[in-house]
């Protein structure tokens, strides 16, 4: 059986899944894999299904399976799983180091202060404490935020589709009552048809002025230009993100506007999460070998 790891993983890795097969990085073997290991940069859409011939299971490492073609898949009878477990911390952690990150203008101090400026008057802070964050998606990370917030006595909304009750947010009936009333907005959903564009000129509407908008969960959620647009008249009074429309990003109208926060997609990319996700790896091609043996 030959495992294929299309895209960069913890070293330890190929090491760990050599006792299951032959492990290669070299995606010209794509059409004699069993097994293949991606992360967000592979796509494995219908061309790339077709040339893996041989494949029998995909293995996400990460969360999002928006780079997956799931249905073709399935039609192939390809398994498809992700690392969902894994990732928790690490991208809660960005979440919230944004949020702060904003609100102490550090980026904007570090560069300021090595111009040789000294912006201790124009750079005006403000705190966590006692502000409203809401989350849109309170899965595995954006409950992992919403505890964290409450450590610094935020006020914590939440919306989901299926979640009506926890310990650590309000559950709001709608995503608009969640807009209107946060400081903070922070998303956590998944890319589909439904989130696809979810933050427009119209959603944007219905935030408090001057509201920081988060965003480690996938690029397309928000409409760039209305996002742009809404930090440029103030509506916004920032917008951190770690997703873009593609990795690397093209000409985004996000680079002119005012107060933001840009980060190359690292939210999974901790050393510590690297390796829960090799772990994750292991023990599913583990579990699909035995059952394929019996």
């Amino acid at each position: 059986m030959l495992i294929l790891i299309s895209d960069a993983f913890d070293d330890a890795l190929p090491k760990k899944l050599a006792k299951y097969g032959e492990v290669t990085d070299d995606k010209n073997r794509l059409a004699e894999a069993e097994i293949v290991v991606i992360r967000s940069k592979t796509k494995v859409n219908r061309e790339y299904i077709d040339i893996a011939k041989k494949m029998k299971m995909v293995i996400r490492g990460g969360v999002g399976l928006d780079n997956v073609d799931r249905i073709y898949c399935q039609e192939k009878g390809i398994i498809v799983r992700n690392t969902a477990d894994a990732s928790t911390t690490a991208v809660a952690e960005l979440a919230f180091a944004m949020m702060i990150s904003m609100t102490c203008h550090i980026t904007t101090g570090d560069a300021s202060m090595r111009e040789g400026k000294w912006l201790k008057k124009e750079l005006k802070r403000t705190e966590l404490h006692s502000k409203t964050l809401g989350i849109l998606g309170l899965g595995r990370i954006g409950l992992a935020l919403a505890y964290r917030a409450k450590a610094f006595k935020m006020r914590v909304l939440g919306w989901h589709p299926d979640v009506y009750f926890t310990d650590w947010a309000e559950i709001c009936d709608s995503v608009e009552d969640v807009l209107k009333q946060s400081d903070y907005i922070s998303l956590h959903m998944p890319l589909l048809p439904d989130t696809k564009g979810m933050i427009n000129k119209n959603t944007l509407k219905m935030f408090k002025d001057g509201a920081f908008l988060v965003n480690t969960a996938r690029g397309q959620i928000c409409v760039e230009e209305d996002v742009a647009e809404a930090l440029k008249s103030g509506k916004l009074g920032g917008y951190a993100t770690d997703v873009w429309y593609s990795d690397p990003p093209e000409n985004s109208p996000l680079f002119d506007a005012p107060n933001t926060l840009f980060l190359p997609h690292i939210g999974a990319s901790t050393k510590e999460n690297m390796g829960r996700i090799g772990l994750i790896v292991e023990r599913l091609i583990a579990d699909y070998v035995d059952t394929k043996s019996k």
